[in-house]
């Protein structure tokens, strides 16, 4: 498998090379030269196959020969030690929780996979040469990707953060790990973070001196293992006859991506749905046909604060950059924070089920697609982190009912170490510098 540039103006390159420079020369995103749907009978032999048997199978044609099959196969295993539970919350409508994993969020799953196919290429390396993963975080990635490759040999991890714009668990889960991984509060929004990373990889001033990669969704080895997610609730949903809807709270736009690829792959999904917060490029541009970016704003579901999203351009590709081909297959609604609040309390009060923010608005744009479209099938929505990390937010009578898991109880009370920065050359700096 090789893979381009999005942006077309860098040579084509391996699976390894994708992984380890993250992003092309040319800024580009990579890109898959091909996606070649599995066999109807892999869909129809699915329940007699484990999850890790069938993320084996998605993954593989991504892989090609960049790592072997059994190393592939053990990589598969070791990333998939936890259960995405499908949660009925009322009729047709199920919650997929994505959040049992060792950092409670979605990011798991690609974090760990990254990891290891990291891991594994520094292992084949004739040097000791070390890999500095540099990361974004609006939330969850921080905590993910440190957890993913602490301790992992010959990777040191620096992780950006926006000042002030993530829980205080979600904080905590970056910034107290110590070791190889490292963190950095950055005066500014998600988006300031973004770029500072984006800018890095194609300072020449690096070559030589830092080797470079990115653990965000604009790696593949982040992106791409999110498809499992999808072909797992399948699995489980098919026996129903249904035609199925998957409704995902989006930010970056690296997860819908991932279950858009999963379709390509020929995955029966009748269609995609998007939720955001106030950022919401994304919704009115389906609307409007225009894709204006604007400032980040700052929400209660501040995983989603992106005010530009890197992996659109993924997904206007897979498309043909044709609107009304995306608009068939995507929806895409809007919400307040107050909106969100209050979908959070229904929630509780209605059904007993106890939603994060970004869950809440992934049900809640699920709950407007069916009523606008008049969809007759099975609707999922996306449980993308722990309810916990958002005890500041969640309506204060539902606070006391989410039991405080035992990995967060473990970070509660350190201290967070992080080095606070304001400008691209303090980053560039740090890392020179190490």
């Amino acid at each position: 498998m090789k893979y381009f540039s999005l942006n077309r103006k860098a040579p084509d390159v391996s699976f390894r090379e994708a992984v380890v420079r993250g992003l092309a020369p040319d800024r580009g995103l990579y890109f898959p030269n091909s996606i070649q749907p599995l066999p109807e009978s892999f869909f129809n032999d699915m329940e007699n196959r484990s999850d890790s048997q069938i993320a084996f199978a998605v993954i593989e044609q991504f892989v090609s020969d960049d790592i072997p099959k059994d190393v592939l196969r053990r990589i598969v295993e070791e990333v998939l030690t936890f259960e995405f539970p499908l949660v009925q919350v009322e009729p047709d409508v199920y919650s997929l929780e994505l959040f049992h994993g060792p950092t409670l969020a979605f990011k798991d799953v690609g974090a760990r996979f990254m990891a290891r196919c990291l891991g594994y290429f520094n292992s084949m390396k004739s040097t000791s040469e070390n890999v500095t993963v540099l990361v974004a975080t609006s939330g969850d990635t921080g905590g993910a990707v440190a957890n993913g490759f602490y301790e992992v040999e010959g990777v040191e991890v620096v992780i950006l953060y926006p000042s002030g714009k993530v829980s205080d668990i979600q904080e905590k889960q970056l910034t107290t790990l110590g070791k190889n991984i490292s963190a950095l509060e950055v005066e500014g929004s998600f988006d300031d973070c973004q770029a500072m990373v984006k800018k890095a990889f194609l300072d020449k001033d690096f070559e030589g001196k830092v080797n470079l990669t990115s653990a965000n969704s604009i790696n593949v080895a982040r992106w791409l293992p999110q498809m499992f997610y999808y072909f797992s609730a399948y699995k489980r949903l098919q026996q129903l006859g249904k035609p199925i809807v998957f409704s995902v709270p989006s930010g970056n736009f690296g997860n819908i991506c991932a279950g858009m690829m999963a379709q390509k792959m020929g995955l029966p999904v009748a269609h995609f749905v998007t939720g955001t917060n106030a950022n919401d490029v994304v919704p009115n541009y389906l609307r409007t046909g225009s894709f204006d970016t604007k400032d980040t704003i700052p929400t209660i579901s501040n995983a989603m604060d992106v005010a530009a999203p890197s992996n659109f351009i993924r997904i206007e590709e897979l498309y043909d950059h044709d609107i009304d081909k995306l608009r068939a297959n995507l929806s895409g609604y809007s919400y307040t924070d107050d909106q969100t609040r209050s979908t959070m309390r229904y929630l509780y009060d209605t059904f007993g089920y106890i939603a994060d923010p970004h869950g809440a608005i992934g049900y809640s744009a699920l709950k407007d697609h069916m009523a606008d479209s008049g969809f007759d099938g099975v609707g999922v929505f996306l449980e993308t982190a722990h309810p916990v990390k958002f005890l500041d937010v969640i309506p204060k009578e539902i606070v006391p009912r989410i039991v405080l898991p035992d990995s967060i109880e473990n970070i509660v009370h350190k201290t967070k170490v992080a080095h606070k920065i304001s400008s691209y050359t303090e980053l560039k700096d740090s890392l020179l510098g190490r």
